[in-house]
């Protein structure tokens, strides 16, 4: 069961940065970082699910203002105590809601953070939420995987995406509902243990309904941050959506 801080409490937020340690490479965090920074245009950035500053921290030494959101305390600690923490604003809350003071050029979620969010009205609400805090001409950036329900033969409900001789890690798909989940199992000293993080699957066509509903209208989408073009291959995406200058 989730603590105070959600399924990303102490015990998640001191291995994270490990455990994700490819997403940490400077070949992940850098193309992201050069297509954030041009978005802002100079301005104010906001991060929804900013966790442990991968993206806000590199980006505020780019020299933009970045403020972060996060349901998670533990996380937002670790933020706080890297170099460079005490430069990023950050306020504990659920980001689908949670509103912060001023107004931004950019908000962003990236790392798929929109499945965290388990219903489409809260979904929904994120996309409103984005659109309240952004001036006009903002842009809202989401990163996030495409569904992965062309990889399932009939009667298989499980994907694996890692496995190692002491980690094995699936997602679980509920093609009715859209519910999904990730599953680890981590073996240690022969005991194995398992985490499952429950998410909300949401299709491409789908976020840009969200958009329109809360008055963005869509502005780009790549299959990754190398801007290279968004195909029926690709296995994930980066879409840009623009509020409408007044």
């Amino acid at each position: 069961m989730p603590d105070e801080d959600g399924y990303f409490g102490a015990d998640v937020a001191a291995a994270y940065d490990e455990s994700s340690a490819d997403m940490f490479r400077p070949e992940a965090v850098h193309p992201a970082v050069d297509v954030l920074a041009e978005l802002a245009g100079g301005g104010r950035a906001l991060e929804f699910g900013v966790g442990t500053g991968r993206l806000a921290l590199p980006l505020a030494a780019r020299g933009v203002p970045v403020h972060g959101v996060d349901l998670s305390r533990a996380m937002l600690d670790r933020l706080r105590a890297k170099p460079g923490g005490d430069g990023v604003g950050v306020t504990v809350g659920d980001f689908a809601t949670t509103r912060v003071d001023g107004v931004f050029a950019l908000a962003y979620l990236v790392f798929n953070t929109i499945n965290n969010l388990t219903t489409q009205d809260a979904q929904v609400d994120c996309f409103r939420n984005a659109a309240r805090h952004l001036e006009p001409g903002g842009r809202f950036v989401i990163e996030v995987g495409v569904p992965a329900l062309r990889l399932l033969p009939p009667g298989q409900s499980a994907v694996p995406f890692h496995i190692s001789d002491t980690r094995w890690a699936f997602d679980t798909y509920d093609v009715v509902t859209q519910a999904m989940s990730s599953n680890y199992v981590t073996v240690v000293d022969g005991h194995a243990t398992h985490r499952s993080i429950p998410f909300r699957y949401v299709w491409p066509a789908e976020l840009d309904l969200m958009a329109r509903l809360a008055g963005l209208r869509p502005c780009a989408r790549w299959e990754g941050w190398s801007r290279a073009p968004f195909t029926a291959e690709s296995t994930g995406h980066v879409s840009v959506w623009e509020k409408p200058a007044e």
